[in-house]
């Protein structure tokens, strides 16, 4: 008779195991993959895979005039097109020394924050649900149709509007426009309470959130995280009040930095929904001052072709993700010489190296969707 002794587990617990997230998990926002090394239910170390949706942009820029380079973008981050089209407006008429009219001033502000809201009710909606509540993401397409509606409106576009044009803006409101968006407005103001009674009051999401991913203050300014992420772990910086472009130099009244200190994943998630509450209020004061304006040209004459002065410049924006800047090289021709675009979820997803390693497995869905980026946005 032979005896046979058979080992359970072996010497696996004391083994590393490297896994892979993605690229097609439907909790990375995209084609992502996260190389995470385990040590049983324990994340050792984690590591960001990026560059699968690389598309080129910025070589793309070298080869399209000025006029042309809007297209290219308004399609890296797609929840905030026209926020990035405006930075790289901004870029060029800075290189040209170029006045814009008021009312595309106060125009591009007003669409600048629905475009915020837009960008924060999908990650309001989708946020939960990535932690298993489906309900809160119907909520948050509904309002995203009204102000949808209304952008489509104006510029022909739902996700994509291509409206700025270096100078000013493609063309004027439609008739009877800004009613129909101080009506939307107010629609989905009426109905933000669902993220604070549905969400936040919910005990599951707040266990979940509390106390999880938190990221200190070092580690924003370390890794060039801006944005909600950062000012959720206390960093009070937001470049519409700190550096004023458009015309946020006159709605310091109206505009609210928001913060908090926790620097975790349920404070992220407040920072954004509060932000979203004050972009409603900023769009109000936009529609206020509009009302008042004297008809007016919104946008500047521009020859037939446009060339920007040889030199440089950075223009920098407050995006909804955080802070997006674009430096603009010329030599005088009707295309730019190099354009490098800053994106904010390039910086923001590197905090991952430093907010997986420690925490639990189960909590790296949580960690992962409160950092509210876009895959186009890191790969560019």
């Amino acid at each position: 008779m032979t005896e046979t002794t058979v080992g359970i587990g072996g010497a696996a617990e004391s083994t590393d195991m490297v896994l892979n997230i993605g690229p097609q998990h439907p909790s990375t926002h995209g084609v992502l993959r996260l190389r995470i090394v385990l040590d049983g239910e324990r994340i050792q170390h984690a590591e960001p895979v990026i560059g699968y949706m690389h598309r080129g942009a910025e070589k793309l820029f070298e080869a399209r005039d000025y006029r042309q380079i809007v297209m290219l973008a308004n399609r890296h981050d797609w929840l905030s097109a026209f926020s990035n089209e405006l930075g790289v407006v901004m870029a060029v008429e800075r290189m040209l020394g170029m006045e814009v009219p008021e009312r595309a001033v106060w125009t591009r502000t007003l669409l600048a924050e629905l475009n915020r809201v837009l960008n924060h009710l999908m990650f309001l909606g989708s946020y939960p649900l990535e932690l298993g509540g489906i309900t809160p993401v119907f909520y948050a397409f509904r309002e995203r149709e009204e102000l949808q509606a209304v952008m489509e409106e104006v510029s022909g576009g739902r996700m994509h509007y291509m409206f700025n044009r270096v100078g000013g803006l493609k063309e004027d409101l439609p008739a009877g426009w800004l009613g129909r968006a101080r009506d939307a407005v107010a629609s989905v103001r009426s109905r933000m309470g669902v993220y604070d009674e549905l969400v936040l009051g919910n005990e599951i999401f707040r266990g979940r959130t509390r106390g999880v991913g938190v990221l200190s203050a070092g580690a924003v300014h370390a890794y060039g995280v801006s944005g909600p992420i950062a000012r959720a772990s206390g960093v009070d910086f937001d470049l519409r009040r700190d550096e004023p472009y458009l015309a946020y130099g006159e709605l310091q009244d109206t505009l609210k930095v928001v913060t908090r200190t926790e620097g975790d994943c349920l404070a992220r998630f407040e920072c954004l929904l509060e932000q979203t509450h004050n972009a409603l209020d900023l769009a109000d004061a936009c529609l206020d001052r509009m009302d008042g304006l004297a008809p007016g040209p919104i946008n500047q004459r521009l020859p037939k072709v446009l060339k920007a002065p040889e030199g440089h410049t950075y223009a920098w924006t407050e995006n909804p993700l955080g802070v997006n800047g674009y430096y603009l090289v010329s030599k005088g021709e009707k295309t730019p010489y190099r354009l490098k675009l800053r994106s904010a979820s390039f910086n923001n997803i590197q905090a991952l190296t430093e907010l997986l390693p420690g925490t639990l497995v189960a909590d790296m869905v949580a960690i992962l969707g409160s950092l509210f980026f876009v895959v186009g946005d890191i790969d560019k």
